[in-house]
């Protein structure tokens, strides 16, 4: 199980960073505001995926 959660956690963070970084990229070249909003609403999913993630960590690794 840590080993996966391991894997796991590191995964989420990039996830969550690379979304970011799209969705800032398309707000600073004025691109659809549209798209901006559905990559902002997917950071926020995958933040809740990734406090999750290492809740579960720190809950399994807690003994």
């Amino acid at each position: 199980m840590n080993t996966a959660l391991s894997l796991f956690i590191p995964l989420a963070l990039l996830a969550v960073l690379l979304i970011l970084a799209l969705g800032l990229w398309n707000m600073l070249r004025a691109g659809s505001s549209n798209k901006s909003q559905n990559l902002m609403r997917w950071r926020v999913v995958l933040q809740f995926v990734a406090v999750i993630l290492v809740m579960a960590a720190l809950y399994f690794t807690r003994g």
